[in-house]
């Protein structure tokens, strides 16, 4: 959880540094006041799916658009095995962009778009520094390529 958080703080901090409006958004940060009805949307439902898949931010975008954006820390570049099922909920109630962290391989920082994976099912992603939507300023991408190897890469499990 704690890496979660982490790489949540460097996307915000690379894409505001990159001069980005970008306002935290999720679940934590706007319903932290419901946790004494969290019962009324635990339950397997469309609305409580629907809240435990609400973005990490909103972005907007070099038009002056709002874009919804999820932001998921993984240990290597590749999907979890219960990720299709978030991922098709993030698809289907926002359709967000997802900024995928990951500590094993370069670049860290990869964007993917829906649907996200291809027909077999493979993450379709490319480098967030690729991204249009927002201005990436190639300098503080490669700042924040650099804190990810020095903070989180160290944390990985070595055989």
């Amino acid at each position: 959880m704690l890496k979660g958080r982490m790489a949540e703080t460097l996307v915000e901090e690379l894409l505001r540094k990159s001069g980005n409006t970008i306002y935290r958004f999720g679940y934590e940060a706007i319903l932290q006041n419901l946790t004494q009805i969290q019962k009324s949307f635990d339950a397997n439902n469309e609305t409580g799916d629907r809240i435990r898949a609400i973005p990490d931010f909103i972005v907007i975008d070099i038009k002056g658009e709002p874009l919804f954006l999820e932001v998921k820390f993984r240990w290597n570049a590749q999907l979890h095995a219960d990720d299709k099922v978030r991922l098709e909920r993030i698809k289907n109630f926002w359709n967000a962009k997802i900024v995928f962290v990951n500590c094993s391989e370069k670049p860290f920082f990869r964007i993917a778009n829906p649907p996200y994976t291809n027909e077999k099912g493979d993450l379709i992603c490319k480098p967030l520094n690729e991204e249009t939507a927002w201005k990436i300023d190639p300098a503080i991408y490669a700042e924040f390529e650099g804190l990810v190897e020095k903070y989180l890469t160290p944390t990985l499990i070595k055989n």
